[in-house]
């Protein structure tokens, strides 16, 4: 059973509609690819999503042992490369707007690298996670 249907809707735009919430997401392409970038486009969404997952895990795993992480926030950058146009490497820049000790920073750090969108992602696709403890 689908959990999105997604519609191309002219432009070099789509609109994927979640299934279960109703939630709507528009992409565009972006200019560098002959789009006007008026949304994410599909490899925004890719960084996003490992930033999105790592994130997610790390409260999972926060949750559980008592920390909290609520306003963490994560700056994501894509490298694209040529020949084959690809994401070539998704750097994640955590901003933690509180102090852990040792034990939680390993707690988070764990659970960040067992996030599943990075480990579905191909090994050659670089993931760079800077913490900034």
């Amino acid at each position: 059973m689908a959990t999105i249907t997604t519609t191309y809707i002219g432009d070099l735009k789509t609109e994927a509609i979640h299934l279960q919430s109703g939630s709507k997401l528009i992409t565009d392409a972006p200019t560098d690819n002959h789009g006007k970038g008026e949304g994410f486009s599909p490899t925004d969404l890719l960084a996003e999503s490992l930033a999105g997952c790592v994130l997610t895990v790390m409260a999972l795993a926060a949750r559980s042992h008592g920390i909290n992480m609520d306003n963490t926030q994560c700056d994501v950058s894509k490298v694209m490369a040529a020949n084959p146009r690809r994401v070539a490497e998704i750097i994640l820049n955590f901003k933690f707007p509180m102090e852990y000790t040792d034990q939680e920073k390993k707690i988070l750090e764990l659970a960040a690298l067992t996030c599943p969108v990075s480990i579905s992602l191909h090994p050659d696709l670089k993931k760079t996670i800077n913490f900034g403890w």
